[in-house]
C-alpha cells in the first residue's frame, strides 16, 4: 500500500501543470479606452487570457509597431494607418477586419448651453471668441484629419487653421475642453458620451469627411490562439452592447 501510494504521488509530481498563457498585448486607439477597459474582465473570464492595453493616437501606435513594439493585436481609428502597416507586411495576412464606426462632433464645456448648426459657413469665429479650437493633430491623428476634412467641406478651415490646438490624441483634445482651456473641440461622439464635463453642440454631416472606420488585426508574427480569441471576442454580444453603450456603431 505504501509503495503504491508513493508511485501515485510520484506520478502526480511528474505531471506538469499547464502554464497560464502569457498576457495578450493590445495596441488600440485612445478613443477605445473606456469600452475596452470595461470588456477586459469579460474577455479574461471567457478565454483565460489576461489582456493589457496600450492606448494612444493611432499613428503613434502604428509607428511603435513598425519599430518592433511587442503588440499582439492592433486596433486603429482609421484605415490609413492599418494600410500603412499592412503595406510593410507587419499585419498577419487574413486577420484585418472592420469592426466599428463613429461620428465626429463639436463639443463645448458642459456649462456652456449652446447648439451649433454645422452647415456651410457656420460662424466658427463667434463660437470661439478669443479662444481656440482643440482637436487631434491633423498631421498625425485620425480625428484631426477628419476634423480638417469637415471644416474644409464647410468652408471654415481657414478660420480654424489659425486657431487650432493640435493635440497628441483625440482624448487629449477632449481634456482641454473638459478643463475649459478652450471653448470648443472636435472629437468623436464616443469620447463625448464618456464625459460629464462636455456637451455636444453639433454633429458634423457624415458626408463632410471620410467614413470613420475602426479596423482590427493581428500583428505579424503574433498570430496565436489568444490573439484570434480576442478578435473573435470583439464580435460577441457583450462586446457589441458595450461599444453601442459608448455610441460606437457596429460594422
Amino acid at each position: 500500500m505504501i509503495g503504491r501510494a508513493l508511485v501515485i504521488a510520484a506520478a502526480a509530481i511528474a505531471t506538469p501543470i499547464a502554464a497560464a498563457p502569457p498576457p495578450l498585448t493590445v495596441f488600440a486607439a485612445s478613443s477605445l479606452t473606456q469600452p475596452l477597459g470595461d470588456l477586459a474582465p469579460a474577455f479574461t473570464a471567457q478565454s483565460g487570457n489576461e489582456v493589457r492595453f496600450s492606448f494612444a493616437a493611432t499613428s503613434t501606435l502604428a509607428r511603435q509597431i513598425e519599430s518592433g513594439a511587442g503588440a499582439d493585436v492592433f486596433i486603429s481609428a482609421d484605415d490609413t494607418w492599418m494600410t500603412y502597416l499592412s503595406d510593410r507586411h507587419l499585419i498577419a495576412p487574413g486577420t484585418r477586419v472592420e469592426i466599428l464606426g463613429n461620428r465626429l462632433v463639436l463639443v463645448v464645456p458642459a456649462d456652456r448651453a449652446i447648439a451649433v448648426e454645422l452647415t456651410p459657413g457656420f460662424d466658427l469665429a463667434s463660437l470661439l471668441g478669443r479662444g481656440r479650437l482643440a482637436t487631434g493633430d491633423p498631421a498625425h491623428v485620425p480625428a484631426g484629419r477628419y476634423a480638417r476634412q469637415a471644416l474644409t467641406a464647410l468652408g471654415v478651415w481657414r478660420i480654424a487653421e489659425t486657431r487650432l490646438v493640435p493635440a497628441e490624441s483625440v482624448r487629449a483634445a477632449l481634456v482641454l475642453v473638459e478643463r475649459g482651456e478652450v471653448p470648443a473641440g472636435i472629437v468623436y461622439e464616443s469620447d463625448a458620451s464618456a464625459s460629464t464635463k462636455v456637451r455636444v453642440a453639433g454633429i458634423f454631416p457624415e458626408k463632410s469627411h471620410d467614413p470613420i472606420v475602426y479596423a482590427a488585426a493581428i500583428v505579424a508574427g503574433r498570430d496565436t490562439p489568444g490573439a484570434r480569441a480576442f478578435l473573435a471576442f470583439l464580435h460577441t454580444a457583450i462586446a457589441r452592447a458595450t461599444f453601442t453603450k459608448y455610441r460606437f456603431s457596429i460594422r
